[in-house]
C-alpha cells in the first residue's frame, strides 16, 4: 500500500468498523483487510489501539465478523491447490490475515468483560453445513417436487467441527511447513505440507535450504502463535498456572508425534545455530533491522512458552502430557547434546567476550541471553541424560562460570532480579547431582581470563573454591536485593558439601565469615526465620567434616580458629543477645565502625548480610532475609526417578490453601519455591491440622518456632525466650563442638595471624582421631515447583517476550505495547544521564545505539499491601506460619523484603 490514497482508503475502512453497527458478512468490504495492506508496519500504524478498542466496545458484532472473515480467508488459502500463487491464492493475502489477527487479539484478551464471549467464540464447538448440504443448496436444474423436498431436507444437515481457535492453530502449524511459503518445494511429493525440520542439528543432519522470504514468513507465523498464547499476559500470576491457557494446552497436547518433533526440532535448531557474531552489523548500530535475530528470538520464545507450560489439573487435557517437554526429555544422542551445548554457549559467551572489547558496538548485550539461560534450565530439569552429559564431559564447569557471571553481573540491576534468581535456582538444580559436586574439585585454570566482574584476584584454587567465593560475593554485595534466594544459595553449598576436597584457606574463610554474620545476635533476633539460614550453613559444615575430614585441613583449621563463636552459640540467650546488640550499638556510636564485625567492616558491600538491632529497625542490614521458615528438616524418599515427573513445571503441585492464595494473588515476588531439609514422619505427624502445605514433605525446623514467635501490636517481630529455646536446641552443633573439643588441644595455643595453617598443623589435623562423629546420610535439597512459583516463572518468561518486542525500532512491531497486562507491571523509568547507548552533546556520533529511547523498562508484579511487588523478588505479606515445600527456594510470605523486578 505504497500510495497515500490507498492508505487513506484502508484507514477509512477501519473507521467504518466502529461507525456502522452491523456490516454484513458477505460485504466486499471485508476483503480490503487482506488486499490493501502491504506490510506489517501498515497494519500496526493504521489500525490503532483506539480503533480496535472502539470497535470492540461499541460494535463487537463487526469485530466478530472481521475475525470470521479473516480466518475463513486464511483457511481457504491454506487448502487452495495453488497457494501461494500471486494471482489465484496470493501469499500477501495470507500474511495480511496473519498480521490482522496479531494486531487485534491482544485487545480481545485484555477485556475482562469479553472472557465468556472469547471462550465461546474461539473455543466453542461450531456447527457447519455438511458437504452434501452445501451441494444441495446449489441446485442448477429443475427437479421434481419429491426430489426438491429431499434436497431441501438435505440442505439443513449440519455437522460439528472443531473450534475456531483449534482450526486456526492447526492451520498456522501447517503453514510453518508449507511448500513455497516457508519451505522449498519438495522433490518427490505433491503434498504441500511436509513436516521437514528447518535446520540441521537435533533430529536432522542435512539442511533443506531456506531463503529470506521463507524466514520472514516463519517470523510472521511465529509472532501470531506467540500472540495466541499470550493470553497468559492478561491473567494474574497466581491464577495462570491453575487456570492455564487453552491455546497452549491445545498445542502441547498434540497427539501427532511427527508434528511435535518437527516443530520442536525446527525451533530448537533455528535457535541454536544462530551465531550473533556472524550477523553483527559493524558497531552494532541498531537502526538496521536484523531479520535473522528477530526470527531466532520468536523461535526461542515460542519454544519456551510450550516447553515450560504446566497443563492445569482442571484442564480437560490434563490426562495427556506436554509432548514437547516429553520428547525433549527423551533426547539421548551425544551428538545432539554436543550441538545443544555448543549453541547455548555461543550465545551465552557473547557478553563475556564483549566485556573485554573497546569497540562500542561490542558493548551491547545479546538479545536472547536470558531466554537461553531459561532453555538451559528447562533441558537440565527434564532430561537426566543431558545433565549427565554436561557433568561427565566437564562442560558443567563452563556453564557454572557462565551462570555465575550473569548472577553477579545483574545482582544490582532491579530489572534483572528474576534472571539472577533463575541462575541461582539453576545452580541448585545442577548441584543435586553427586558428580557435579565431585567434579568441582578440579583446579580452575586461566581464571585470570574471566571478565573483571567475576575475576578473583590472585586466585589459585578449584571450581569449588570459585563457587564458594562467588556465592559469598552474591550474598554480601547484593545490597539486600536478593534475600529471597539466600536459602537457595546455601542449598547449593549444602548439596556439594559432602564431596568437597582440599578447600582453600580463602574459601574456608568465606564460609566462616558467613557463619560469623549469620550467628550474630543482631541477625538471629532480627526476625523469626533467620535461624533457619544459620542451621542450613551449619549442616553444610557438618557434611564437610563428617564426609571429607582428612581432605579439608584448611576448613578444619578455620573452624578451630573460630571456636569461640561456636561455643558462644551454644549458650546463646535472648538476654545475652540483646546485651551484645546494645554493646555493638554503643561501639558503633563511639567508633562509627566495628572492625571485628564482618558486616560493619565491609560497609556497603555487606549491608545485606547484617540485621538491624531491635532498637534500630531501619538499619541497612540482613533484616531483609526471608522471615518465614525457608528451611526445614524433611525427607527425600518420594523423589521420582522418571524425569517426566520430577519437580518441574510439567506437573504443578496442587495446593489446598485458598485463603493463602488470595493473600498473595497480587505479589508474585512471594512465588519463589521453598527449601527444605528432611523431617521425620513422627515430627510431621505432630503438625497442627489445617497447616497450609505444598507437598506431603512439608515441615518446619521446630513446631514451637511457629507457636512461640511473638509480634508486637504494630506487627513487628519481638523475640521471646521460648522462641529461642524452640530452635536453639535444634541447631546441629554436636559435630563441630566435638571436633573443637578433641582437636583444639592438639594445636599450638598461640593464634596464627593467617588463615593458612602451617605444615605441622595440617599434619596434626590429618592424623588426629576424632571419636563420636559419624557420617550422617547425605541430604540433598532439591528444587520443587508450586503453583505460586510456576506463576513467577511464567511471568518471568512473558516479561522477556514483552520487553524484546516493545522496542519497535529494532524490527519488531510492539504487539503488546499499551495493552492492559496483568501478569506483571510495566514501568517506564527515565534514564539517569548520558551513556554510550543514550548519548548527549558532541559525542553523540560515537554512541553505539543511536536510536532514541523514552527510557529503560522495569517490569514488576502487581503490588500488595500498599507496596509494589515484583514478580522476580520477595513478597510483603506475612503468612500465618512458614509455608514450606520439599525443595526449592522461598515460599512467599516474606515481610520486609527489598523487591526486585521480573526480568
Amino acid at each position: 500500500m505504497g500510495a497515500s490514497d490507498s492508505k487513506l482508503v484502508f484507514k477509512k475502512g477501519i473507521f467504518r468498523l466502529s461507525e456502522d453497527k452491523v456490516i454484513p458478512a458477505d460485504d466486499p468490504y471485508w476483503a480490503s483487510f487482506w488486499e490493501l495492506p502491504e506490510s506489517t508496519e501498515d497494519i500496526f500504524s493504521l489500525f490503532s489501539p483506539n480503533d480496535i478498542r472502539r470497535t470492540r466496545d461499541t460494535a463487537l458484532e463487526n469485530l466478530e465478523t472481521l475475525v470470521l472473515a479473516i480466518t475463513s480467508r486464511l483457511f481457504i488459502l491454506r487448502h487452495h491447490p495453488s497457494f501461494p500463487d500471486p494471482e489465484l491464492a496470493p501469499e500477501r493475502d495470507a500474511l495480511n490475515c496473519i498480521r490482522i489477527l496479531t494486531r487485534i487479539l491482544p485487545y480481545v484478551y485484555e477485556a475482562e468483560q469479553l472472557q465468556a464471549w472469547e471462550d465461546k467464540f474461539f473455543w466453542g464447538v461450531r456447527r457447519k453445513r455438511t458437504r452434501k448440504a452445501s451441494l444441495a443448496r446449489d441446485v442448477l436444474f429443475d427437479e421434481s417436487q419429491e426430489e426438491l423436498a429431499k434436497l431441501e431436507a438435505a440442505g439443513e444437515e449440519f455437522e460439528e467441527v472443531k473450534p475456531l481457535a483449534e482450526e486456526l492453530i492447526d492451520t498456522l502449524i501447517d503453514l510453518l511447513f508449507f511448500a513455497d511459503f516457508t519451505l522449498p518445494r519438495p522433490q518427490n511429493t505433491k503434498n504441500k505440507v511436509t513436516y521437514a525440520i528447518w535446520q540441521s542439528g537435533v533430529g536432522c543432519n542435512t539442511s533443506i535450504g531456506t531463503s529470506k522470504e521463507f524466514e520472514s514468513n516463519r517470523t510472521e507465523i511465529l509472532r501470531l502463535l506467540l500472540t495466541l498464547t499470550s493470553q497468559s499476559m492478561y491473567m494474574s500470576a497466581n491464577l495462570l498456572p491453575v487456570q492455564g491457557v487453552k491455546a497452549i494446552s491445545y498445542i502441547v497436547t498434540c497427539p501427532d508425534k511427527q508434528v511435535v518433533l518437527s516443530v520442536l526440532c525446527s525451533l530448537l535448531n533455528t535457535t541454536l545455530k544462530y551465531n550473533p557474531a556472524s550477523w553483527r552489523v559493524p558497531y552494532n548500530v541498531q537502526v538496521f533491522k536484523d531479520p535473522k535475530a528477530i526470527l531466532v528470538t520468536y523461535a526461542l520464545q515460542f519454544l519456551l512458552v510450550i516447553l515450560l507450560y504446566p497443563i492445569p489439573e482442571t484442564d480437560p487435557a490434563h490426562a495427556k502430557k506436554n509432548y514437547f517437554r516429553h520428547f525433549l526429555g527423551r533426547l539421548h544422542r551425544p551428538q545432539d547434546f554436543q550441538f545443544i551445548v555448543d549453541g547455548m554457549t555461543r550465545i551465552l559467551n557473547q557478553p563475556l567476550n564483549a566485556s573485554t572489547s573497546y569497540i562500542p558496538g561490542n558493548q551491547q548485550s545479546v538479545k536472547c541471553t536470558s531466554e537461553m539461560i531459561m532453555l538451559f534450565w528447562e533441558i537440565t530439569q527434564c532430561n537426566k541424560r543431558f545433565r549427565s552429559f554436561i557433568i561427565d564431559t566437564g562442560r558443567s564447569h563452563d556453564f557454572l562460570v557462565l551462570i555465575l557471571f550473569y548472577a553477579i553481573e545483574y545482582k544490582l540491576d532491579a530489572s534483572k532480579q528474576g534472571v539472577v534468581r533463575m541462575c541461582v535456582f539453576l545452580l541448585q538444580t545442577l548441584s543435586v547431582e553427586p558428580n557435579f559436586g565431585k567434579n568441582l574439585n578440579k583446579r580452575f585454570e586461566a581464571q585470570e581470563t574471566l571478565p573483571p566482574t567475576i575475576r578473583l584476584q590472585n586466585f589459585n584454587g578449584t571450581y569449588a573454591d570459585f563457587l564458594i567465593h562467588s556465592i559469598y560475593n552474591i550474598i554480601t554485595t547484593s545490597q539486600g536485593k536478593l534475600t529471597a534466594i539466600y536459602p537457595a544459595l546455601l542449598a547449593v553449598i549444602n548439596n556439594i558439601a559432602a564431596y568437597l576436597e582440599n578447600l582453600s584457606a580463602s574459601a574456608s574463610s568465606k564460609l566462616l565469615q558467613l557463619f560469623s554474620s549469620m550467628s550474630s545476635p543482631s541477625f538471629l533476633l532480627a526476625n523469626e526465620g533467620n535461624h533457619n539460614l544459620l542451621q542450613s550453613l551449619l549442616e553444610s559444615m557438618n557434611a564437610i567434616i563428617e564426609h571429607q575430614f582428612i581432605k579439608n585441613p584448611n576448613f578444619i583449621y578455620a573452624v578451630l580458629r573460630n571456636h569461640k563463636r561456636f561455643e558462644a552459640l551454644r549458650t546463646f540467650t535472648l538476654e545475652s543477645g540483646q546485651e551484645e546488640i546494645e554493646r555493638r550499638n554503643r561501639r558503633r556510636k563511639e567508633r562509627q565502625t566495628d572492625p571485628n564485625d564482618l558486616a560493619e567492616s565491609r560497609r556497603g558491600s555487606v549491608d545485606s548480610l547484617r540485621s538491624p538491632s531491635i532498637s534500630q529497625p531501619h538499619a541497612p542490614t540482613l533484616s531483609d532475609v526471608p522471615e518465614d521458615g525457608t528451611f526445614a528438616i524433611g525427607d527425600d524418599e518420594d523423589e521420582d526417578t522418571d524425569d517426566d515427573n520430577r519437580p518441574t513445571p510439567a506437573e504443578s503441585t496442587p495446593t489446598e490453601q485458598p485463603s493463602r492464595a488470595s493473600s498473595v494473588s497480587s505479589s508474585m515476588d512471594d512465588a519463589v519455591p521453598t527449601q527444605l531439609r528432611g523431617m521425620s514422619e513422627k515430627a510431621r505427624g505432630k503438625m497442627p491440622a489445617g497447616m497450609p502445605t505444598f507437598s506431603r514433605a512439608n515441615s518446619t525446623t521446630s513446631l514451637n518456632s511457629y507457636s512461640t514467635a511473638a509480634f508486637s501490636i504494630h506487627g513487628a517481630f519481638e523475640p521471646t525466650p521460648d522462641w529461642i529455646e524452640s530452635w536453639l536446641t535444634e541447631l546441629p552443633l554436636h559435630t563441630i563442638l566435638t571436633l573443637i573439643d578433641q582437636i583444639a588441644p592438639l594445636l599450638p595455643t598461640q593464634r596464627s595471624s593467617t588463615d593458612t595453617p602451617s605444615t605441622s598443623i595440617i599434619r596434626t589435623i590429618q592424623t588426629a582421631k576424632v571419636t563420636g562423629v559419624d557420617p550422617s546420610p547425605i541430604r540433598i535439597q532439591y528444587f520443587e515447583w508450586s503453583p505460586l512459583s510456576l506463576g513467577w516463572y511464567e511471568s518471568l518468561l512473558w516479561s522477556f517476550v514483552f520487553t524484546s518486542e516493545m522496542q519497535v525500532q529494532k524490527g519488531t512491531v510492539g504487539v503488546w505495547n499499551g495493552t492492559a497486562i496483568k501478569l506483571f507491571r510495566v514501568e517506564t523509568v527515565a534514564p539517569s544521564g548520558p551513556t554510550l547507548s543514550s548519548p548527549r552533546g558532541a559525542v553523540d556520533a560515537v554512541g553505539s545505539n543511536i536510536v532514541s529511547r523514552i527510557g529503560s523498562i522495569n517490569l514488576r508484579g502487581v503490588g500488595g499491601g500498599g507496596q509494589d511487588a515484583q514478580s522476580g523478588g520477595g513478597g510483603d505479606g506475612r503468612a500465618e506460619r512458614p509455608l514450606l515445600a520439599r525443595t526449592g527456594t522461598g515460599n512467599g510470605e516474606r515481610p520486609g523484603l527489598i523487591r526486585g523486578a521480573i526480568v
